[in-house]
């Protein structure tokens, strides 16, 4: 089962932050088809690779509700990934946070209080 889902991407650097977006490979933890916003890679190299870098983070969002984890960077090979661990970690407060979000929806579209 192929399970991919849309996350954005933010490159922290000592006075700036890159945005960008991907798809999380759930299965995996690989992100593939990065994009980057208003920063050209051809030409200034990965985020990772200046010497102002500090960390890497993703968000995960759904119906308004977020999730923020740590994604890592092969700069050698120009990959962004999420580490086994902090993927198992990562699904599982997605999990409770949509959940939750999506009975509190619930609930007020039918009127009721939680």
């Amino acid at each position: 089962m192929d399970l991919q889902v849309p996350i954005k991407i933010f490159d922290e650097l000592a006075d700036e932050v890159i945005e960008s977006t991907g798809l999380l490979d759930l299965a995996s933890g690989e992100i593939r088809d990065v994009k980057y916003a208003d920063y050209d890679v051809a030409t200034l190299g990965l985020p990772a690779e200046n010497p102002e870098y500090d960390f890497t983070c993703g968000m995960l969002s759904n119906n308004g509700h977020e999730v923020e984890f740590r994604v890592e960077v092969d700069a050698a090979g120009g990959k962004y990934s999420v580490t086994a661990s902090e993927l198992l970690e990562l699904k599982g407060r997605a999990a409770k946070l949509f959940t939750e979000g999506a009975r509190a929806d619930a609930a007020r579209k039918s009127g009721k209080r939680g």
